[in-house]
């Protein structure tokens, strides 16, 4: 196996297009904030977010990203640009600034084992279709299913869609949303959201009715781990968590999807595309903040060493760890300089990219 497919002469491994927010994320709150109080936090960190999160996700995995975003003429954006390209190496020739548009702002906090988050900004000027105009050749799209269908195109020319859904705060969970998934090639919705689409009562119930609609159905179920059936391979697989200290979920359904690209992309088994999925996503709660928490292949080949030491040392649940992802080190990159680590989610510096790629070679 190997990390990366053949890109079949495409220009890109995956486009994604969105909002991209500065994310400003407070954890270990020890409770909720309250009117008239003040409570001080144990941590805080600054990350792009909102689309960032995805494009991260799959850049620092080694895919070429390409990101269709509005971007404003504050210094926020700036900060952000300089984050995407310069630091994670994402593509923005499809992102466009604007002028007397300031970035959107999401201040989360994590507490209780969940996040509230209070968020700020305006919509896009220009919508993603006008953005991106004629999109350059790509194996692959992630997108909203309520979003504008700006990826009808890459569809057409050969993309495989993979399709996430938001929370519906209304309640009603119209059906003819699933109604989008025609051609899509994945959906992968977490299982409150499947059942509620679905009208099913387990999530089990809705994987099969997901089932019957795309090649892929995926359901999340968190810290219950993920379930998922390949009509196109004929497999079935579920897989657990790996279990992790969680310090802020924020944007682990993300790096979910993300690697869930890339294990697909690169024709991995289903259980396999699902165990690394889950060993991300939870790598990724490990960290501050969304986009900055997505984990790189130098993480998870420190995972990996530690994990090995640990069930060499006899460490029963590392050993059955190890079984589990035995198939990792086959996956793993070859060359030390692409195994990328996570920077620090702080508006405050830039990760030194040189110093990455110089430590990674020490590896």
């Amino acid at each position: 196996m190997s990390s990366a497919g053949s890109d079949g002469g495409a220009d890109f491994d995956v486009l994604v297009s969105g909002m991209v927010f500065l994310d400003i994320v407070f954890t270990d709150l020890p409770r909720a904030p309250t009117p008239g109080t003040e409570v001080w936090t144990g941590g805080m960190g600054s990350s792009p977010g909102g689309i960032a999160n995805l494009a991260v996700a799959t850049a620092r995995l080694g895919l070429r990203t390409t990101l269709a975003a509005g971007f404003g003429d504050d210094g926020y954006a700036d900060w952000c640009r300089r984050v995407l390209a310069d630091q994670e190496g994402v593509d923005l020739s499809l992102s466009r600034t604007f002028e007397h548009w300031h970035t959107p702002v999401t201040v989360s906090m994590a507490y209780d084992g969940d996040r509230a988050m209070v968020t700020h900004g305006h919509p896009n000027p220009v919508g993603p279709a006008e953005m991106i105009g004629i999109a350059p050749r790509t194996r692959a799209v992630i997108v909203e299913l309520e979003d504008e269908p700006w990826w009808l195109p890459a569809r057409a020319a050969g993309a495989l869609v993979f399709a996430d859904v938001g929370w519906d705060p209304s309640g009603v969970w119209d059906r003819r949303v699933l109604d989008q998934l025609n051609g899509c090639h994945c959906f992968m919705p977490n299982e409150v959201e499947a059942q509620a689409y679905t009208r099913t009562a387990t999530p089990e119930a809705a994987l099969a009715a997901l089932a019957d609609r795309v090649p892929l159905a995926v359901v999340t179920g968190g810290v219950r781990g993920a379930m998922a059936v390949d009509g196109s391979t004929g497999e079935r697989a579920s897989v657990p968590s790996v279990p992790v200290t969680a310090i802020d979920p924020t944007g682990a359904g993300d790096v979910f999807g993300a690697s869930l690209v890339v294990g697909t992309l690169a024709g991995w088994p289903l259980e396999h595309r699902l165990r690394f999925s889950a060993l991300c996503a939870s790598l990724a709660v490990q960290q501050f903040g969304g986009a900055l928490a997505a984990p790189g292949w130098g993480d998870l080949a420190d995972w990996w060493s530690t994990l090995t030491a640990a069930a060499t040392a006899g460490d029963p649940r590392a050993r059955s760890l190890r079984d589990d992802y035995g198939f990792l080190p086959d996956v793993l990159p070859s060359e030390p300089a692409k195994a990328m680590r996570r920077a620090e989610a702080t508006i405050a510096r830039l990760s030194d990219l040189d110093q990455r790629r110089s430590d990674a070679h020490h590896d």
